[in-house]
């Protein structure tokens, strides 16, 4: 088999790929047509973030099996287009992790004791001992925004250094955070507790620009250190921060733009310290990434699992047109019981009930817990959203039933924890028709398409039209409506809405101003119009 690495890899994933056998074609300046030349012929394509995987390169690979990322992001791989052409994308993100805490670490220390500020002035001939009061870590707080793998790992590290670790996390159980020796609270809390605080979340469009001006005021003080990705913080607001004594300061290694601007204003703040995103430039984390996905791409090969297999399904061919629909079924219903939850979630169930009970069901599992997850993790899927419920402590419960009292199959994804659950039902009408047909026991009948408005109100007369008028006052557009109530006589009900329009948080909040009207979400489903 032929592989094509077009972007720098360390030299142990090159030798495992020839040792085994296969052809290695390193070309590093490769790009636009050449690629598309130099593609044609190839069974595994090998890419850091320097090469741009289009559609086009797919199209142009009809034997193409794999796309290996040597490293985490795959902001450069169009991953739909992949699915498309049947070509497997895999990443590494183990390899580098150690190698982005202890970064994350470093810049700590870094910006608490203003070694860079107090080495240039040393090498510039200055004696400035006097002029730099450092702050300890040991018994301070440390706050962390994402308690995945990276900021598990910085978690351990700096625990075992004295230092307090509060975290903000919605995805991760209780549980889990204990072992790791931090207390689970809110965005908020986490920010006004922290004396340091770290982030360590992808970025997505509900994490870009996270933390902005408001968010660094509540910290009153403190350091704050990013070696996450670019954009959650908002960098002219932090680097003033710094600048008026907001923050004590700050240490970063990713920003929005790289190669950074030079007009960045981080550059220009003494108190900020920065780094060239070199989080994973270590030699034994390019070496991992390298030999990592070298065993992916002999894998895909050898038509065995692709364990960090970012699109690809496992499911028997002859069973998959009958379970195909409920795949988006059960994420769609995933997407809307994390987005009504609002809460911490320590269990995810996904039930069935009736024919579709008698299928191999994983997939559709794991299409439910993609859906869950969604928010949080920019490239969640059905193959990695098990192992991220894994390491966040999320219980995940599959039942069947071949028994339905109302529908011929029935798929029920049901968030839960101590205290509370909500339950989302989808099935299929005439045979391909996606509806959803239950949320927290209100029977509706919504199609799972575009934008949805979930209200829950008191049972009044009036209250449909005033939502209604509200709506229409602002230019959005109705649909299609459901009311319902559980009973006969319940004084409360749930209206689900389909849209034509977003909803701006400024008419959510004029709903919310009547009495009558008690909740109110707004909904995006990725597979509506709004794309």
């Amino acid at each position: 088999m032929k592989v094509l690495i077009t972007d720098p890899i360390a030299d142990a994933g090159v030798q495992r790929l020839r040792e085994a056998g296969h052809e290695v074609v390193t070309d590093y300046d490769v790009e636009g047509d050449a690629l598309l030349d130099a593609v044609s012929d190839v069974n595994a394509l090998v890419v850091r973030s320097g090469t741009e995987v289009s559609q086009e390169v797919f199209e142009a690979a009809p034997d193409l099996v794999i796309v290996g990322r040597a490293g985490i992001g795959v902001d450069n791989i169009d991953i739909d287009a992949a699915t498309d052409h049947g070509v497997i994308v895999a990443n590494a993100p183990e390899g580098n992790v150690r190698a982005a805490a202890e970064h994350t670490v470093a810049m700590a220390f870094a910006a608490a004791r203003s070694i860079p500020q107090a080495h240039q002035r040393l090498k510039a001939g200055e004696w400035a001992k006097g002029d730099y009061l450092g702050t300890e870590l040991n018994g301070k707080t440390l706050g962390i925004v994402g308690l995945g793998r990276v900021g598990q790992e910085v978690a351990k590290r700096l625990d075992s250094l004295g230092m307090n670790l509060v975290a903000y996390d919605p995805y991760i159980g209780e549980e889990r955070a204990d072992r790791l020796g931090a207390e689970l609270v809110e965005f908020e809390a986490c920010l006004e507790r922290a004396d340091f605080l770290t982030v360590h979340t992808p970025l997505t469009p509900e994490t870009a620009g996270l933390i902005s001006t408001d968010e660094l005021k509540l910290m009153g003080g403190g350091y704050v250190v990013n070696c996450a990705r670019g954009g959650v913080i908002d960098e002219a607001a932090l680097a003033a921060a710094v600048e008026d004594g907001t923050l004590d300061g700050a240490a970063i290694d990713v920003f929005e733009s790289e190669p950074v601007d030079p007009d960045n204003p981080l550059l220009r703040v003494e108190d900020v310290i920065v780094t060239p995103h070199l989080g994973a430039s270590t030699e034994a984390a390019q070496e991992n990434v390298a030999t990592s996905i070298a065993d992916q791409v002999m894998a895909a090969f050898a038509d065995e699992p692709v364990i960090n297999a970012l699109n690809a399904p496992s499911v028997d061919q002859s069973a998959f047109p009958r379970i195909r629909p409920y795949i988006d079924i059960a994420e769609t219903a995933g997407k809307i019981a994390a987005q009504l939850f609002d809460d911490r979630i320590s269990e995810v169930e996904v039930s069935y009930e009736g024919e579709i009970a008698e299928e191999d069901l994983d997939l559709v599992t794991a299409s439910g817990l993609k859906g869950v997850f969604a928010p949080l993790e920019w490239q969640v899927n059905a193959v990695n959203a098990p192992n991220i419920a894994e390491e966040r402590g999320i219980d995940v419960v599959e039942t069947k039933s071949r028994q339905s009292a109302d529908f011929q199959s029935l798929v029920t994804v049901t968030v839960k924890n101590d205290d509370r659950s909500l339950g989302v039902c989808g099935t299929l009408f005439a045979g391909d028709d996606p509806r959803i047909v239950r949320i927290d026991g209100y029977r509706v009948d919504a199609i799972p398409h575009g934008q949805m408005l979930v209200a829950r109100n008191y049972d009044r007369p009036g209250v449909i039209g005033f939502i209604g008028t509200v709506l229409g006052d602002n230019d959005v557009n109705i649909a299609g409506m459901f009311n319902a109530r559980r009973a006969p006589g319940d004084d409360a009900a749930l209206t689900v809405y389909n849209l034509d329009n977003p909803v701006p948080e400024a008419v959510r909040n004029e709903l919310l101003a009547d009495e009558r009207i008690t909740d109110v979400k707004y909904i995006t489903l990725d597979n509506g119009d709004d794309e």
